[in-house]
């Protein structure tokens, strides 16, 4: 099975470097609209079989213009949204922000037991999104569009070849696209998928100008961890 992982459009609360995760959450910007047309071009290799999105806002509007080029209806799947900030839901601080990598921090360090401040566990997050994948694997080749945390988190968790010391890993912009193959594992254990390759800027390279939001760049290095979180905050 191949798996095309795409993270959303730029949105405002991307701009405003906001921990934004609840549903159904904000639209995309004008270049948010940009960059999701930009996708199906970027995708113009690949077959694809089923196109699933979550069930926040800006997956739906990322996915329209790929569901319409390829003539395929987005299923929506709660499993696919972006990891629940919890207590830190819309905030933008330093403080705030190191919370919420710490926590993401962890898991890719496998210690899945970790939970986000008020939300969930790393073993609850790789469950829904797990299922989702599940699910899809009766088809050859499936896109998802999801989200920069869980994108970064599960990818991060499932693919056996990546290496957080190599910088390609360091940033998935908005519209950047992951691509895995493999199959579902049953379990919990980290592996299970090779990553084919991984395109962290912009589809159609239409930069954000480092407006991604504060999850744009996760790595199980405490430092790097902390200079995200400064740069996530330098609009406020």
């Amino acid at each position: 099975m191949r798996l095309i992982l795409i993270r959303h459009g730029q949105t405002p609360n991307n701009v405003r470097s906001l921990l934004d995760t609840a549903i159904p959450g904000p639209g995309l910007t004008p270049l948010g609209e940009l960059q999701a047309a930009a996708v199906p071009a970027a995708l113009a290799g690949q077959d694809i079989n089923a196109l699933y999105i979550s069930n926040l806002t800006r997956t739906a509007l990322t996915a329209a213009p790929l569901a319409a080029d390829r003539a395929l209806e987005p299923l929506m799947r709660d499993g696919l949204r972006e990891i629940s900030a919890g207590s830190l839901e819309m905030k933008g601080d330093l403080s705030s922000i190191e919370a919420y990598l710490h926590a993401v921090k962890s898991w890719l360090g496998g210690d899945l037991s970790v939970r986000m401040p008020g939300a969930d566990s790393g073993y609850e997050v790789l469950e829904r999104f797990d299922a989702v994948v599940e699910e899809a694997a009766s088809e050859e080749t499936v896109a998802m569009v999801s989200h920069g945390a869980m994108i970064r988190f599960w990818a991060g968790h499932r693919g056996i070849n990546i290496d957080w010391s190599d910088a390609k890993y360091h940033d998935l912009s908005n519209t950047g696209i992951v691509t895995l193959d493999g199959e579902p594992t049953g379990n919990n254990a980290p592996g299970g998928w090779h990553i084919h390759s991984w395109q962290g800027a912009p589809a159609g390279g239409l930069d954000g100008l480092d407006a991604d939001g504060p999850t744009a760049e996760i790595t199980t290095d405490a430092g790097s961890a902390l200079r995200a979180g400064a740069s996530g905050t330098q609009d406020h």
